[in-house]
């Protein structure tokens, strides 16, 4: 098959490889014809739209399958290339984007009114890229491994690079000058080939270097735009609520999560009725490819808990992690240059998404060049303002024309943020814009609750839970419900906005001690806006699969943006589930949910005010709360972060021994920790022990200890003949905990008078 399709293609080249001044009748070696339109010249190769599912422009892929293509050109009068080209991806279940009305800015013709070729394909698998029954007829053979494969590196990723290498033998289209951009399953398109860049997947999964398919012309993706697209599939589905913001590296690790019930199946009807997946008629059944077998994940996924240690499971998420996931693609070099769009309304695909590869690639590259636009856009609940997708839109052309073409001024580089407003048709607020996510959180507004409260098995309402399932809510993140507290759900009310208000721009932070003896529970959370009419909208949300057992716990809800206006209420949910509604809801309710205690939570809402504004609601930023063996992503390296702390327990003194308590990073780490007894001073938290200087004489006694994430544990300090002597004068010492890790030490250093409880503030350690 391989080499019957090499022959043809070139075959086809020596027949019509045009040179640089040919007239562009054709592409793909003759497969498909172009035509002018006659009313702006603009030449259209294809059929323009094959939603009817009859009609057809198909070129072959690497492997033969017939991929449905246009491709637009600009007029004649333009020249005949080679062009700079931009590839357009479409959504799970679509098709390919059209050529646009003739002197329109739609469609294809949106980038060849800018002097690009423009190409959009339909994704293998769907409609009449063998997706329906007479394509599947038509292309025989062909189409022997035509299914769906999820945008898996190997196939659907392959099928555009090769197209677009097509185009490059044919002298038509700059190979070095390549665009890349879509929306949802096109954002993963783009996501993909940014990653790639000058690289192709073989079926092995090993890498390659990207060339023509004939002549071996070196191919690359020079920048991408990708729109509200997934870098982390399976932890975007199935989250377990262990993406943190502030770290360098936020891989899936960890339990497996919770399933978006109603997302994932919506999606799975969608891509059954708008193609085939493997095992789907008239494809043979059952399936044998277990690495395309989206219907066998999707019916393990739905079976629910155990997951834990279950084989199969573990083989889905480490196949989506391998082959269709941009955020674990080879990084041994940067990525093409990203504009990357998410939206903070957005259930699917949240604003995690762009950050958790940022951090990553930024970690690896301080300087490559990649932005963040964020807003009340993309899937559902979002609204999708004119205003902010048009912004959107205004910021990628000028990205890709900068990247691509090598034309106008550098675009901003950093991160540009719409907070969410209601109703829907009032203006989003802002743009805010700061060098980073990081620099966009100027205060905190927060609550400390020491109290222990519980979620019950049964608690909450599944009522309320399907108004803002996804599905039904649609493109209304302004739905409202009653604010009344729910039996069965651990609530927590902050004081109500003073002055002007404040904005969320951030991830609200959760550090709590969380008691979840039974395996497969989980816990919902949501942040809600309380008017003062007594009425709620759902700001923030996140699905969390618990530790087993006790222990302190850090999780954030997804990064989001709001106005909080004076009068409003911050409220926190922590509930046994976030589902009824349509298609089950929006999280599967866990199989056997148990009870969970929540207690001395402290919830940290990052605001853009800074701090000691409206009346003194906003506060500097707490530490951050960071798990051993994590390394803190570099735009969050100025703030103040710990590991290990002391513990709430009491410092006691008998004899030659003190005892300290400690508490270790939460986290699925161990923490390694010393601990020193210092004379009496001030106290203080930082972010590094080398920045520390030693006094000599200081040091009354230190220990070590290893200490798992999230627990507590009494370290008993031998002291000193000195520090005996010190001890008993004075009584009050200073207790330095030291976490020794090797992504950096952090420092803690806390006043206490032995015997009692602690005392002194912490305090930022400053370079």
């Amino acid at each position: 098959m391989r080499k019957l399709v090499l022959v043809s293609v070139i075959f086809g080249s020596l027949l019509a490889a045009p040179s640089a001044h040919a007239a562009i009748n054709d592409v793909f070696g003759g497969a498909v014809s172009c035509t002018p339109n006659p009313t702006d010249n603009v030449r259209e190769c294809g059929t323009g739209s094959s939603s009817n599912d009859t009609v057809r422009s198909t070129a072959p892929s690497w492997d033969g399958t017939p991929i449905d293509v246009n491709v637009a050109f600009p007029p004649a009068s333009a020249g005949d290339g080679p062009f700079p080209l931009i590839i357009i991806g479409h959504g799970y279940g679509g098709e390919k984007v059209g050529f646009g009305a003739p002197n329109t800015t739609g469609g294809l013709r949106r980038f060849t009114s800018r002097g690009y070729a423009a190409i959009a394909m339909t994704a293998r698998g769907f409609h009449q890229s063998c997706g329906k029954p007479n394509a599947i007829t038509a292309g025989g053979a062909a189409c022997d491994a035509g299914w769906i494969h999820l945008m898996d590196d190997r196939f659907e990723i392959r099928d555009a690079q090769f197209l677009m290498g097509e185009l490059a033998d044919e002298g038509v289209v700059d190979g070095q000058r390549i665009g890349a951009t879509g929306g949802s399953y096109g954002g993963g398109l783009s996501m993909a080939l940014a990653s790639l860049k000058d690289r192709i997947m073989l079926p092995d999964g090993s890498l390659a270097p990207w060339t023509s398919p004939v002549e071996d012309h070196p191919m690359r993706i020079a920048a991408a735009a990708p729109e509200i697209p997934w870098t982390d599939l399976a932890y975007s589905l199935t989250p377990n609520g262990g993406t943190l913001d502030y770290v360098a590296d936020s891989s899936y690790t960890g339990r497996t999560g919770i399933e978006k019930l109603s997302f994932q199946s919506g999606l799975y009807i969608s891509g059954s009725s708008a193609g085939r997946y493997c095992g789907q008629a008239p494809y043979p059944s059952p399936c044998t490819d277990f690495g395309s077998d989206v219907t066998a994940w999707k019916a393990r996924l739905d079976a629910g808990e155990p997951y834990d240690g279950d084989s199969t499971v573990a083989a889905i998420l480490a196949e989506i992690e391998a082959h269709h996931s941009s955020y674990y693609i080879d990084h041994s070099e940067p990525p093409a240059p990203l504009l990357i769009s998410n939206g903070f309304t957005d259930d699917l695909f949240p604003a995690d998404e762009a950050i958790r590869f940022y951090n990553l690639i930024r970690s690896k590259y301080p300087t490559a060049p990649i932005s963040m636009m964020f807003g009340d856009f993309g899937h559902q609940r979002s609204a999708n303002k004119a205003a902010d997708s048009a912004a959107v839109g205004a910021a990628e052309n000028a990205w890709l024309d900068f990247y691509v073409k090598g034309s106008g001024a550098q675009p901003f580089q950093g991160t540009t943020a719409f907070a969410m407003t209601c109703p829907t048709s009032a203006p989003s607020g802002g743009p805010f814009q700061a060098g980073s996510w990081a620099g966009l959180q100027r205060g905190e507004v927060r609550l400390d609750s020491p109290e222990s409260k519980t979620i019950a098995p049964d608690g909450g309402s599944t009522t309320i839970d399907a108004t803002w399932d996804p599905v039904v809510a649609g493109q209304n993140p302004c739905t409202t419900a009653p604010a009344d507290d729910q039996s069965g759900v651990a609530t927590y009310r902050l004081p109500a906005a003073a002055g002007g208000g404040y904005t969320l721009m951030g991830s609200p932070t959760v550090v709590a001690k969380i008691s979840s003896p039974t395996a497969n529970s989980e816990v919902a959370a949501r942040l809600l806006d309380v008017d003062p009419n007594g009425t709620e909208t759902l700001v923030d949300r996140q699905l969390l699969r618990p530790a087993v057992g006790t222990a302190r716990q850090v999780f954030q809800l997804h990064p989001s943006g709001h106005l909080f206006s004076a009068g409003h209420i911050a409220k926190l949910e922590l509930l046994p589930r976030d589902a009824g509604g349509f298609l089950g809801g929006y999280g599967r309710p866990a199989n056997g949910q148990g009870q969970v205690t929540v207690s001395n939570l402290s919830l940290r809402i990052p605001v853009l005010e800074s701090p000691g504004g409206e009346s003194g609601q906003v506060k500097a930023a707490s530490p951050l709360a960071l798990p051993c063996g994590k390394e803190i992503a570099p735009q969050f390296s100025s703030v103040s972060y710990l590991r290990a702390t002391l513990g709430e327990d009491k410092v006691t003194a008998k004899g030659k021994t003190v005892k300290v308590p400690v508490d270790s990073a939460p986290g699925p780490n161990a923490c390694r920790v010393e601990v020193k007894l210092l004379g009496s001073g001030k106290g203080t938290t930082g972010r590094s022990a080398k920045k520390h200087k030693k006094k000599k004489g200081g040091v009354l006694g230190r220990a070590q200890a290893t200490i798992a994430g999230g627990q507590s544990k009494t370290v008993k300090v031998k002291l000193s003949k000195h520090g005996r002597s010190a001890v008993s004068r004075h009584r009050t010492v200073r207790v330095q905990v030291t976490t020794l890790d090797a992504t950096g030490d952090t420092v803690q250093i806390t006043k206490v008078k032995l015997g009692g409880k602690k005392h002194g503030k912490h305090k930022k350690h400053r370079k």
